[in-house]
């Protein structure tokens, strides 16, 4: 086994530097998967639920479940998440192909190729400057790519896989991996096969769900089974030196409300950004790699939680209505943790035309509807699951004529 890849089931060490000194962040409990949406087929059938701990290494800085279901279980063909559905998402991606294109001083015809591409979205935006592009995704949203004319393998990235690229394709000056490097079980074979992959001059981009702003923000919901790593800085920082990689560039973004997005390259290639350093003085000294400051973090969620809960007993007292609208994988998270069945919330609305409509909520079994039924309900109370894109659903419902009160969950419970 290679000495980053950890198998299913019970993780008690650091899968960076194999250290037994973790701490506990969080425990959420036994919940089900939440990529794995149920059918009208399956609704009835037996669950699987696993444990929902979140563990803290303060000697790599690495945040990590403390159970491991695989690729297999998280990633399923069907997988239904699917980033081009999402305005602020795609311009988001736009604007990091932009950047990534301008930082690299990529010229025309350099090779791109996105490890987790899911749809394409972002290889396209790439591809529309002139790049060659090529995507790696091992699930059903593959074959959308390739409708969209995004060169594609729909397969998991493996080293063996890597070799066949280069073989075909040649080196990549750009890899690109966005909320997906936090996702592997077989991290060292993700990180040999970028080795093999990288050109000598070449970048590694990557961002990925952030340990600080999780901490900072109140944010349980982003800690799932498909996340079995939450990076902080510090923690990439000490991994990309086990294979003959350092990053050079660091910073903060706001996708899905706060993401850490890194530059790494082959050791001594590229000066290395001051804020790499600067950044990771942050961390220190917010307390991240402290358990006093976690168990603030914990007080912090139950008290959110329980404002919730409150405002929902109030409704029911009142006979008013509560709906959900958007339903992100985080999502589940939260309506699992809340304990919010179909008798407290009836359904979750989705954009008309994505795969989600017509599943259930595992755990919760909530169906997921399209969103239109907002408009005919016309509910008294609608609780935004996507709120870190809070602002955007408002003002659009509001643009729709739509006068409900909208419930935003977190990083602070309030009602607008």
């Amino acid at each position: 086994m290679k000495k980053h890849d950890v198998k299913i089931g019970k993780l008690d060490y650091c899968q960076i530097t194999g250290s037994r000194k973790l701490f506990e962040a969080i425990d959420l409990g036994f919940q089900p998967p939440c990529g794995t949406l149920l059918t009208k087929e399956t609704l009835n059938n037996p669950e699987m639920y696993y444990p929902l701990r979140l563990m803290i290494c303060p000697e790599s800085g690495l945040g990590q479940l403390d159970y491991v279901l695989g690729s297999e279980i998280c990633f399923p063909a069907d997988y239904p998440y699917r980033p081009g559905i999402s305005i602020p998402l795609r311009d988001h991606l736009e604007r990091l192909a932009e950047d990534v294109i301008l930082k690299n001083k990529l010229s025309r015809g350099s090779l791109v190729i996105d490890i987790g591409s899911n749809d394409g979205t972002l290889l396209s935006f790439f591809k529309a400057r002139g790049m060659r592009v090529l995507g790696v995704e091992p699930t059903n949203m593959a074959r959308v790519a390739k409708k969209d004319e995004i060169n594609t393998i729909q397969k998991f990235f493996t080293k063996a896989v890597a070799k066949n690229i280069v073989k075909k394709y040649g080196q990549a000056k750009i890899i690109t991996m966005t909320n997906v490097f936090a996702h592997m079980a077989t991290l060292g074979e993700v990180m040999e096969g970028i080795m093999v992959l990288l050109d000598a001059n070449g970048a590694v981009v990557s961002e990925s769900q952030y340990l600080l702003d999780i901490f900072e923000r109140n944010q349980f919901d982003e800690i799932y089974h498909d996340h079995i790593r939450i990076y902080s800085l510090k923690s990439l920082v000490n991994l990309f030196p086990y294979y003959g990689m350092e990053v050079f560039d660091a910073k903060r973004v706001q996708t899905r409300e706060g993401s850490i997005e890194i530059s790494a390259g082959f050791k001594g290639n590229h000066p290395i950004n001051p804020s790499v350093k600067k950044l990771i003085k942050q961390e220190e000294k917010a307390g991240l790699f402290d358990p006093k400051g976690w168990a603030k973090f914990r007080a912090r969620v139950t008290r959110e939680r329980e404002k919730f809960l409150d405002l929902v007993q109030k409704l029911k007292k009142k006979g008013l209505t509560l709906v959900a609208d958007s339903c992100p994988t985080r999502g589940v998270v939260l309506l699992n943790h809340y304990g919010l069945d179909k008798n407290t919330l009836p359904y979750v609305s989705q954009l008309p035309g994505t795969e989600k409509i017509g599943k259930f909520i595992p755990g919760t079994h909530t169906p997921i509807v399209s969103n239109e039924i907002i408009l005919k309900d016309k509910p008294d109370y609608i609780l935004v699951l996507a709120w870190h894109y809070d602002d955007y659903i408002v003002k659009n419902w509001r643009a729709k004529g739509v006068k409900s009160k909208f419930i935003i969950p977190l990083p602070e419970f309030k009602v607008v």
